[in-house]
């Protein structure tokens, strides 16, 4: 039964195809036959109207197949309020409207020698008063009045130009887009008219030439120049109106000699103000100064506190790399955001000093057991120091181990030290990295040494212990170590947060008086700033968490509100779904897995530095802004040593800018380019849409959808 129900609606709807065909057929035939049934008009029949002898003498010189009809008898209106009704066209001059086939669908009704304005019999269909051949191969002028379309023709009989000529103003667009489905249309306006006259027909296949003053046809008339001329002034510029709307293409791989934008943004109040002074005393990139700023906080903040990840809490310190060359400025940034940690340093190890002095004084006073006894109550005094620049990694290591400190960073402009060094450059570095980013996670340490060795220590692990890295280097010295495949297995890069901006030397300013005699030193921001570090290093007892059998005890920060925590794990699965096959960090995947970590860690040290003790929503995002930038720096990277084979966007943009080259306008089936796509996109629905999304972003591709098919224009740009 249901199949019979489908057959016999299948065939009502075919019979309703049948009978709206015979219609149109039946009213084209009752058309045509209403045109054979009025005579040519003949020269001395129009009266001595200078437009339609003009018309009349174009057709008959050019040998044009097209003829003015001389009415002899009233019309019906086939559209409009009138219709039905009885049009006075008695003695009048017909010209015969085609649509973009060259079909007669219409007739306009001219009274010679008359103001009047000529009748439409059917407004509805679009349609032009045709002067010349409808061929590809020529060019087609649209103009919006039976008298400039007349006197441009005359002009341009010898141009290969055919006029489109609508005699209403007021469906000059609608002819227009029309006739711009099949062919490419010019329009001409001059510069004061050019938003008014370009703006509806943007999008369309459409080119404008426009004039400073004078229009086209006054050019031709008046100037005595020839239309190549015209086209060729330097007052005159043309418009491609199809691809005027779409945009420039961007482009779709990655310029690994274009640094991405450093989101200054992240930073608010004080921290904002502060890397924007460095940026400014030091003439760094502010991404350095921001990467140097991070660094301070997390050699101050690591000591103090711990951030949240899941249902527990995880080392705030950070891993951060910066490119910078020889002389670029490092050197300065790093001096003026770790001034009062290296002043806090400086005094440490002046108390230290004093302290062993006065230890190995008592201990001299002292003979036999007394002297044991004070060594046993009284261990002699650790070296405080806890900022490394020049070092290896086995002896900080060690130094946790033997519990001489908790909390460290190596902070140096000379990244050279920690990635040329012997131990990442020998047998051990495997070894080496996977101490570090054990430290960098989880705040432990593990090495074990030949008892009969020289170095024999029976302590091997130390726990709740914390190092920050601050490197800058070289792109020498960076590239190698950013594309060196042990750095990213051991995971070790996965845990940085990366920056690689311009080199600013050649634009700095020197021999500004105003900037010489500003002083760094009495800048309020920076005074500020260095107040704020100096009570963080030293905070008050009150402040100070309690501490138990020697160990360090951090503050567990946490989540301002349940929002805030939320807008966390929004943020990372962003990041998680950004990891499937097909999307921007499929192949990053190591990375993308810590970004979330470094967000975390990154607010945490925010909140700290303004003395608060949870995170907000405004902290957390702030933060992934920070994490994001470093993703973008770590995937321009990937692209500098790729093997410069294009990407997928890039292969199915070339292909769709073959496959519609020469269509008008440039456009392909969905369908058609699911099927056929190159490799890996060809039948991959996923990938393919994926893709697609991507290059309309790019403003390569419009996605659109005609009657019930997709479809897939292309930018036309892409054919410059």
């Amino acid at each position: 039964m249901a199949n019979s129900i489908s057959t016999t609606s299948k065939i009502n709807h075919l019979k309703t195809q049948i009978d709206t065909h015979k219609k149109a057929h039946a009213n084209s035939t009752g058309f045509l036959e209403l045109l054979n049934s009025f005579d040519a008009a003949t020269r001395q029949g129009l009266a001595g109207d200078a437009t339609l002898t003009k018309l009349h003498d174009i057709y008959e010189q050019s040998g044009i197949q097209r003829k003015l009809l001389s009415i002899d008898s009233n019309i019906n209106i086939t559209t409009g309020s009138d219709i039905g009704t009885k049009a006075h066209t008695e003695d009048t001059i017909g010209l015969v409207l085609s649509n973009n086939q060259d079909e007669p669908v219409s007739l306009a009704s001219v009274t010679p020698n008359s103001n009047q304005k000529p009748l439409i019999i059917d407004r509805v269909q679009p349609s032009a008063l045709i002067i010349g051949t409808l061929d590809s191969n020529r060019e087609l002028i649209a103009i919006d009045n039976l008298d400039d379309a007349v006197t441009l023709a005359q002009c341009l009989i010898n141009d290969k130009v055919t006029i489109l000529a609508t005699l209403d103003s007021l469906l000059f667009n609608k002819m227009v887009k029309h006739f711009a489905e099949a062919y490419p249309i010019t329009i001409f306006t001059t510069i004061d008219k050019k938003n008014k006259i370009c703006e509806p027909l943007a999008g369309h296949n459409v080119r404008a030439v426009i004039t400073s003053d004078r229009s086209v046809l006054e050019h031709l008339e008046y100037g005595n120049l020839s239309y190549g001329n015209i086209l060729a002034d330097s007052d005159t510029s043309i418009l491609d109106l199809q691809a005027e709307i779409w945009g420039e293409p961007e482009t779709l791989a990655n310029d690994p000699t274009t640094s991405t934008p450093y989101p200054i943004n992240a930073f608010t109040g004080l921290l904002r103000q502060v890397v924007e002074a460095v940026a400014y005393y030091a003439q760094v990139p502010t991404a350095m100064a921001g990467q140097c700023v991070l660094g301070a906080l997390a050699h101050i903040g690591q000591r103090f506190i711990d951030a949240p990840m899941g249902h527990g809490h995880m080392p705030t310190s950070l891993i951060l790399i910066t490119e910078g060359e020889s002389g670029s400025g490092k050197t300065q940034a790093m001096g003026l955001t770790h001034f009062k940690i290296k002043e806090y340093e400086r005094q440490q190890y002046a108390n230290y000093l004093s302290d062993v002095a006065t230890w190995e004084s008592d201990k001299a006073a002292l003979k036999g057991k007394e002297q044991a006894n004070f060594i046993d109550e009284n261990p002699k005094p650790k070296n405080p120091k806890t900022l490394f620049d020049d070092a290896t990694i086995e002896p900080i290591l060690d130094r946790f181990i033997s519990g001489e400190m908790n909390n460290a960073s190596w902070t140096t402009d000379e990244a050279a030290q920690f990635f040329n060094g012997h131990t990442m450059t020998g047998d051990t570095a495997g070894s080496a990295l996977s101490a570090l980013t054990k430290l960098w996670s989880d705040g432990e340490v593990s090495r074990l040494r030949s008892q009969k060795s020289a170095y024999a220590t029976p302590q091997t692990d130390a726990y709740n212990v914390r190092m920050t890295l601050l490197l800058q280097g070289q792109r020498v010295v960076l590239e190698q170590a950013l594309t060196n495949p042990l750095m990213n297995g051991q995971g070790f890069l996965a845990r940085a947060l990366i920056a690689c901006p311009p080199d600013l030397r050649g634009k700095r300013v020197w021999n500004d008086e105003k900037r010489r005699n500003d002083s760094s030193y009495d800048n309020p921001v920076l005074i500020e700033y260095g107040l704020r570090c100096q009570a963080l290093l030293d905070p008050l007892p009150a402040n100070l968490p309690n501490d138990t059998q020697g160990e360090p005890q951090r503050i567990k920060m946490q989540w301002a509100d349940p929002q805030a925590e939320q807008t966390f794990y929004e943020h990372m699965q962003a990041i998680e779904n950004r990891q499937a096959n097909g999307q921007t960090l499929a192949y990053l995947k190591a990375y993308a897995s810590r970004m979330a970590e470094n967000a975390s860690r990154i607010a945490a040290l925010m909140a700290f530095f303004e003395e608060r003790k949870s995170i907000t929503i405004d902290d957390i995002t702030r933060a992934f802004m920070l994490v994001e930038y470093s993703t973008a720096e770590r995937l321009r990277y990937l692209d500098a040593t790729s093997t410069g084979e294009q990407n997928d966007s890039e292969k199915l943009s070339n292909w769709l800018v073959d496959k519609a080259k020469g269509k008008s306008p440039h456009k392909l089936s969905r369908t058609y380019i699911a099927n056929n796509a190159p490799n890996p996109m060809r039948k991959n629905t996923k990938l393919l849409q994926s893709e697609l999304d991507k290059l309309e972003t790019a403003k390569h591709i419009r996605q659109e959808i005609e009657g019930r098919s997709k479809v897939i224009l292309i930018n036309p740009k892409l054919y410059n």
